[in-house]
């Protein structure tokens, strides 16, 4: 069993998209949820993220979560949005740093450009970026966990 969590700040925006993308997909053998490395529990996607989501044919009933170390033990890959993120994970939990990644880290040999860009607060036409690029991104994800 694979069990991936999806981890952003507010768990409202990017990382929901990329658990919802995931889970649209229904691989067999793979689980998915998300968490915020500083979120508060119970706040539903972002209005535009939501919208991008029905517009795309993915229907996700989500409520934000901050990250535990439940959520993280349960998960055989964490995958963060930024390298930030990733940092403040090893830096509470340094036996996590085996299977924490930024997503682009996992998915790319870029070196340098690791962070997916924060919507939180932008126009519909980012965060309509913002998934387009998970969109690839999980494509490629998918790929590399059935090699």
């Amino acid at each position: 069993m694979i069990r991936i969590l999806f981890v952003c700040t507010g768990n409202t925006c990017r990382s929901p998209m990329a658990e919802a993308i995931l889970k649209n997909k229904n691989l067999p053998g793979v689980e998915v949820r998300s968490a915020g490395v500083y979120a508060s529990a119970g706040q539903s996607a972002s209005m535009h993220a939501s919208h991008i989501l029905v517009e795309n044919d993915i229907v996700h009933n989500h409520r934000s979560k901050p990250l535990t170390k439940e959520e993280m033990e349960w998960a055989t890959h964490i995958f963060t949005m930024t390298q930030g993120h990733k940092a403040v994970i090893i830096s509470g939990h340094p036996n996590m740093i085996d299977k924490t990644f930024t997503l682009k880290e996992f998915v790319l040999d870029d070196k340098y450009d690791r962070d997916i860009i924060d919507p939180f607060g932008g126009s519909e036409g980012i965060y309509r970026e913002t998934f387009k690029e998970l969109q690839d991104l999980i494509e490629k994800l998918v790929m590399r966990l059935q090699e």
